[in-house]
């Protein structure tokens, strides 16, 4: 999702001078990766760095280069932090910061970045921190330049090409960071607009996923959603299952145990899910059971079926509690996968493992 890209681009609406820190490079411990970023306004701090003093040191440094931008235009500056006794924490680790203001010409790029990403185009974005504002938005075919009227140097060029395809993270290379900007493939399904449903979209929205969240009734949905949630309203919820791509994660949810039921049922016959949960009790797993036996689904896929859902050890009851404990098995799930295995069907045996 790269929900700085969308929280960035709401701020020259409103004229606002701001500055853009990010994690440039990391060696040893640091609270956070590199390509972690950060918007310092005058009024307000956007996303986080890692907290602590390190994020505290950084926004006042912001702070001030946002008060000379105003004087007349700063460069783009790097700052370098050992993470001791020093700064005020015990990471003990170094990071360079990147520090990027971003007003009138200088926030060129940003309109062309975020048509991309909405379109689901891999760029890489290459930053100089030495040659003031100069700026690459490198996809496959094409390379733009911002603030620059240099060509793009040749090994820059070669490495962020190599980063559109695989997994790799940012990276600096000579004096320019790159940052693969890859559509998102966390595909989520959410299936209930009530009391739990709600809640478990706004943990889950909060992540870099896509959801669709579905639900038969009218006007159940809030009139405000994040970026990244589509509401579906429909007389038939399980047809939606088709309607998710190859991979996806799969929340089951609804007020209504035959219609859980069903969608389950569509979800493990499509068997190319990476994940189904499905809220209720081992009463209500087995019962599910005996009926989706009966209309021929495998034992192999109903192993697949994680209900009840949410991480051991959490019983609370309360909708937020619940969400909560999705949440993290989601996460606990989808990091487990990530690093055993890079094939959604081997999904099933680490979901037996947890």
């Amino acid at each position: 999702m790269n929900r700085w890209i969308a929280d960035l681009a709401q701020l020259p609406a409103s004229d606002e001078p701001s500055v853009l820190v990010t994690v440039a490079s990391v060696r040893g411990s640091a609270p956070r990766e590199v390509g972690a970023k950060m918007i310092v306004t005058a009024r307000q701090t956007i996303g986080t760095i890692g907290g602590g003093q390190l994020e505290h040191q950084c926004t006042k440094i912001a702070s001030e280069q946002i008060k000379s931008e105003e004087a007349g235009p700063t460069d783009t500056r790097m700052r370098r932090f050992a993470l001791g006794a020093n700064c005020g924490q015990c990471c003990g680790g170094v990071v360079e910061m990147m520090f990027e203001p971003l007003s009138g010409s200088g926030a060129a790029w940003l309109g062309v970045l975020k048509e991309l990403h909405d379109e689901r185009s891999a760029v890489v974005m290459a930053t100089s921190s030495k040659e003031p504002g100069t700026k690459f938005l490198i996809s496959g075919k094409t390379c733009k330049m911002f603030n620059g009227s240099a060509q793009c140097p040749t090994d820059i060029l070669a490495a962020g090409r190599a980063l559109l395809t695989g997994d790799d993270p940012a990276v600096m290379v000579a004096d320019f960071l790159l940052e693969p900007i890859r559509p998102v493939t966390f595909n989520i399904a959410v299936f209930g607009a009530g009391h739990v449903g709600a809640a478990t979209i706004d943990v889950l929205s909060r992540l870099d996923c896509n959801i669709r969240w579905i639900d038969s009734r009218r006007n159940i949905f809030p009139t405000s959603l994040p970026a990244n949630v589509l509401a579906v309203e429909s007389v038939d919820p399980a047809r939606e299952v088709m309607a998710m791509p190859p991979g996806s994660w799969f929340l089951v949810m609804t007020h209504s145990h035959p219609v859980d039921q069903e969608i389950c049922a569509r979800v493990l016959q499509r068997e190319d899910f990476a994940y189904c949960g499905l809220i209720g009790s081992l009463s209500k797993r087995r019962r599910f059971e005996r009926l989706m036996k009966k209309q021929g689904i495998s034992e192999r896929l109903l192993e697949r079926l994680v209900c009840p859902v949410g991480i051991a050890g959490v019983g609370g009851r309360k909708p937020a509690e619940i969400a909560i404990a999705v949440a993290a098995e989601v996460l606990q799930v989808r990091d487990a996968i990530s690093s055993n295995t890079s094939r959604v069907s081997d999904s099933e045996n680490i979901i037996r493992a947890l």
